[in-house]
């Protein structure tokens, strides 16, 4: 075989190397991510955390109206839970996430007074920080932990942000609504392993 054929041969079996390496980085990451996308709560929190999520013209989008859902109906069957709804006001929305999730709930008959808004943050680590922050400012009931609805593709990465957060990742509750748009939510499994990489990294 010539030098260069053996050199091509070389930076083949790299590049193959190369790729088999970043497709099981990537499996294990989903595998963290689908392990994550449960409901998991302990004891009895008094306090709970909806993120927010794009908002249309004509309201919450899917994956949005989801979380909402599943948090309204854990607050029916739990009326002493006080509820934070967190997410600012992109360039393409019409209100923040906030105002339309606390909307939303109103509307469908929870009381005004339970729920708090959080409408600066843009991202999730934001989400997280400035809700830990209001929670403070307002003094609520934290002491049997938190409870954060979001969607189950999402829960990884926001339990491993609120540890950061917080420092106190082992009282957080979990609530993982259903993701009913299908391309969102095949999507979403692809987009996560890696935005998990970049919160690990980065936010913090």
């Amino acid at each position: 075989m010539s030098a260069e054929k053996k050199n091509l041969s070389r930076w083949l079996k790299l590049l193959l190397g190369l790729i088999c390496a970043g497709a099981v980085c990537f499996s294990l990451l989903l595998g963290a991510v689908l392990y994550g996308s449960c409901d998991h709560i302990q004891g009895q929190p008094q306090t709970m955390i909806v993120l927010g999520c794009q908002v249309n013209p004509w309201g919450p989008s899917v994956l949005l109206r989801d979380r909402l859902d599943e948090a309204f109906d854990y607050l029916q069957k739990h009326p002493q839970v006080t509820v934070i709804v967190s997410g600012g006001q992109g360039a393409d929305e019409p209100v923040s996430e906030a105002q339309c999730m606390r909307d939303y709930l109103v509307e469908r008959g929870i009381d005004a007074g339970r729920i708090h808004m959080e409408d600066t943050s843009h991202n999730t680590y934001e989400n997280l920080t400035n809700s830990a922050q209001l929670m403070q400012t307002l003094e609520l009931d934290t002491h049997n932990g938190v409870i954060l609805v979001s969607n189950g593709f999402h829960l990884t990465r926001a339990r491993l942000l609120w540890g950061r957060v917080t420092g106190q990742r082992a009282n957080l509750s979990t609530l993982a609504a259903p993701s009913s748009h299908a391309p969102s939510r095949l999507w979403m499994y692809v987009r996560e392993p890696l935005a998990l990489v970049k919160s690990f990294l980065m936010d913090g």
